[in-house]
């Protein structure tokens, strides 16, 4: 995973609240055990028709948000089971950041072990980036995350919450497994400070 510091990126809306991991990426394409293709399967009910052409009606296959990074979505966003090919699938179609009031919590748990970062914010900042991504496409915005700040196109910064373990890892672009690796030395030092212990059996 690479170290993720600062994002800029243009937003588009997906007005919709609840949303659940099913709709984000169906539960018939959980057979494949690693990322490929899962950008294309994204939203794949709602981005196609049924003889696989694009639906012109869905707003995230409009021309002007073929760019976007930045998703702004409804409330409690990425619902439903836990399958972590969700922030897969979101990844894989190009979205760094999703901005929304609330997640569930596996979701966002999933999404921060896997460099998508999900932004919370208060109601009248989501009303307004919804707005403004409707209105304008060409709208970006910037996240800082050593300082957990969303910069908006006015210049106004609003702060958002991250745990410090997962900000340590998207900072430095370790996953769980390489952050207990980097602790290597220590563990060593510590088991070897320790006499071994002896298991008995009765």
């Amino acid at each position: 995973m690479e170290p993720i510091n600062k994002i800029s990126g243009k937003i588009a809306p997906l007005p919709m609240n609840d949303v659940d991991t099913d709709q984000i990426i169906p539960a018939r394409f959980l057979k494949t055990t690693n990322k490929d293709g899962l950008g294309q399967q994204c939203f794949f009910d709602w981005r196609y028709t049924a003889d696989g052409g694009l639906r012109e009606d869905f707003i995230l296959n409009q021309p002007e948000y073929q760019d976007a990074s930045v998703l702004i979505a409804g409330n409690n966003f990425g619902c439903g089971s836990s399958r972590e090919h969700a922030p897969w699938a979101l990844q894989g179609m190009g979205w760094k950041a999703v901005v929304s009031t609330e997640f569930a919590d596996i979701f966002r748990n999933n999404s921060l072990k896997n460099g998508l970062i999900p932004i919370i914010v208060d109601d009248e900042t989501h009303r307004q980036l919804m707005s403004l991504a409707e209105e304008d496409p060409t709208t970006e915005v910037s996240i800082n995350l050593e300082d957990q700040q969303l910069i908006l196109p006015d210049g106004r910064k609003v702060e958002f919450p991250i745990d410090g373990f997962s900000k340590y890892c998207l900072l430095n672009g370790v996953d769980q497994l390489g952050y207990l690796m980097g602790l290597e030395d220590e563990i060593v030092e510590y088991e070897g400070s320790h006499d071994k212990r002896v298991v008995t059996t009765a």
